[in-house]
């Protein structure tokens, strides 16, 4: 028997594309409409703006897609959800992963998808985002219809605010429960990932004049340990993808949505990811709102990632 979208996914995805839609709920990816398209595709080693039926082609010949968003941003959420659908249409077998769950919420994930608990139940349990329903809830309920697993890849939040404040060295201290919770192995490197999170971290430098010797000392032991909190994060995110490519039949694409710094610059979840499953391929995508489409331009952030997605971004 034939499957059907939820009609609101249907639209949100067929709007965001300016597709015409075909009966079942299947979308027909068809070139946008010339006079405002809401979506712009830029291949950075192209170095050219392609149609998204192509990225979408492209991109489903991969193993791992890691999609980084903008987590305010709707026309990103309805970006995501497109990306998600089209590859559905092109690989029989799709995991879909998410920075939005963490680990601990797995089991009442696992039975809203299973269909054994309400929707009620699966939210009031799992702690979503307070976005879920306008901006994942799409995502979910196409897994859901479609039969694909949802893995919870974050840990609990509780936890990394725990390593925030302690380090690495807490991870020592937990009990069995909640170091499961927690990647296997963690590295923590001050390589180019580390240089921009503390680039990231200068605005929360001490006001009223130039710092002293002691707020420096400060900033940087409060940068260490964000990094670190970062980290486990990255740690957990790519365990969790590597954990669930290994399980799944061959012929499987996961589909990562974290926020955009985990995966940029193919750094932070992406190398995580990437050291666990050496030999899967993998491509990178990242989302990037602007207040005038036809003026996108990728040529300056090429080394983002490998497919950049101009998205119209919400009026002020």
């Amino acid at each position: 028997m034939s499957l059907r979208f939820p009609s609101a996914l249907v639209l949100s995805v067929c709007t965001l594309l300016t597709t015409a839609c075909m009966s079942g709920g299947r979308a027909a990816y068809m070139p946008a409409l010339q006079d405002e398209p809401a979506l712009r595709v830029y291949d950075t080693k192209a170095q050219k703006f392609i149609p998204f039926a192509q990225l979408a082609t492209a991109i489903a010949s991969k193993d791992l897609v890691f999609f980084g968003e903008q987590h305010n941003d709707p026309a990103t959420h309805a970006a995501e959800t497109a990306v998600l659908a089209a590859l559905g249409e092109r690989r029989s077998r799709v995991v879909l992963t998410l920075e939005m769950f963490e680990r601990d919420v797995q089991p009442v994930l696992d039975q809203y998808l299973a269909g054994t608990i309400s929707e009620e139940k699966f939210l009031a349990a799992a702690r979503p985002w307070d976005n879920y329903t306008a901006d994942y809830r799409p995502m979910v309920e196409l897994a859901r219809v479609r039969g694909w697993p949802v893995v919870a890849a974050n840990v609990p939040r509780r936890l990394a605010s725990a390593v925030s404040r302690r380090g690495l060295a807490v991870l020592d201290t937990m009990n069995a429960r909640d170091r499961g919770y927690m990647a296997r192995e963690h590295s923590c490197p001050k390589d180019a990932y580390y240089a921009k999170f503390a680039e990231s971290m200068q605005g929360h430098s001490a006001a009223g004049g130039p710092p002293t010797a002691a707020d420096q000392a400060a900033m940087a032991q409060m940068t260490d340990r964000f990094y670190e909190a970062q980290c486990v994060k990255d740690e957990a995110m790519g365990e969790a993808i590597a954990d669930a490519f290994t399980r799944s039949p061959k012929g499987t694409v996961i589909f990562q949505v974290d926020g955009a710094f985990h995966s940029d610059n193919g750094l932070g979840t992406v190398e995580r990811a990437r050291r666990r499953l050496p030999k899967a391929s993998s491509v990178v995508l990242s989302a990037i709102p602007v207040d005038d489409l036809s003026k996108a331009n990728g040529d300056d952030k090429r080394s983002t990632a490998d497919y950049l997605l101009f998205t119209r971004a919400p009026k002020k």
